[in-house]
C-alpha cells in the first residue's frame, strides 16, 4: 500500500514563496513575516477543510491574501495616534464632573442673600434688563446694578477652591435657573 504523504510535510517548501508574495502585498519585512505566520497558523488550525490531492500552494497563498485583505479593511477604520493626540481631542470629562459643580453652584446660590438671587435670576438667567428688573422688583435700577454685581461677587466667593481655581459654570445663573426649571417641569 502506498503511503499518501501529508500536505503538512509540504508547508515548508512554500515558506519562501509565501513570504516574496507577503512582501509584495505589504512592503515591509517584519510586517510580511508576520503576515506569513498568520497565513500558516490559520492553514495549521484549519487543516481538516484541505481537501488531499488539491493544489496546497495555492490554498496557503488564498489563506495569506484573505489574511492580508481583511487587516487592510480593519486598518482602515483604525487612526493612527502613537502621541495620542487624536484621542486627547475626542476625550471629555465625566458628566460626574459637572454634576458636582452644578451642586457647589446650587448651595452656593441659595447662600446667596434674597435680594442678590432675586436680581442675579431676573438680569443673569431671564435676561432681564436693570430697568425691566427695577421695575419688576419695584427699586431703582442703580439698586438692581448693585445687588447684581454684590451678588456675583460673593457667588464668586462661594465656589472659589481651596486651591484658588475657580469651579463656576460659564453662565451660573442661567444654568441654576434651567435647572430649576427642569426640575419643575419634569
Amino acid at each position: 500500500m502506498m503511503k499518501i504523504p501529508d500536505p503538512r510535510d509540504e508547508m515548508i517548501a512554500h515558506l519562501p514563496a509565501l513570504r516574496a508574495f507577503a512582501l509584495s502585498l505589504v512592503r515591509n519585512g517584519p510586517a510580511a513575516d508576520d503576515l506569513v505566520q498568520e497565513a500558516i497558523l490559520k492553514a495549521w488550525s484549519s487543516f481538516d477543510k484541505f481537501t488531499p490531492g488539491t493544489n496546497l500552494r495555492a490554498w496557503l497563498f488564498t489563506i495569506l491574501r484573505n489574511g492580508f485583505y481583511s487587516d487592510l479593511r480593519k486598518h482602515r477604520r483604525e487612526v493612527q495616534d502613537s502621541e495620542g493626540q487624536f484621542a486627547a481631542r475626542l476625550s471629555q470629562k465625566p458628566e460626574h464632573d459637572g454634576t458636582l459643580a452644578m451642586w457647589d453652584f446650587q448651595r452656593g446660590f441659595e447662600r446667596l442673600i434674597d435680594e442678590q438671587r432675586e436680581a442675579l435670576v431676573l438680569v443673569g438667567a431671564l435676561g432681564f434688563s436693570y430697568e425691566e428688573a427695577a421695575a419688576t422688583i419695584g427699586c431703582a435700577v442703580g439698586t438692581v446694578k448693585s445687588r447684581v454685581n454684590r451678588g456675583r461677587k460673593r457667588l464668586a466667593e462661594l465656589l472659589q477652591l481651596e486651591d484658588g481655581a475657580s469651579i463656576i459654570p460659564a453662565d451660573p445663573v442661567q444654568t441654576a435657573v434651567t435647572s430649576q426649571q427642569t426640575s419643575l417641569n419634569g
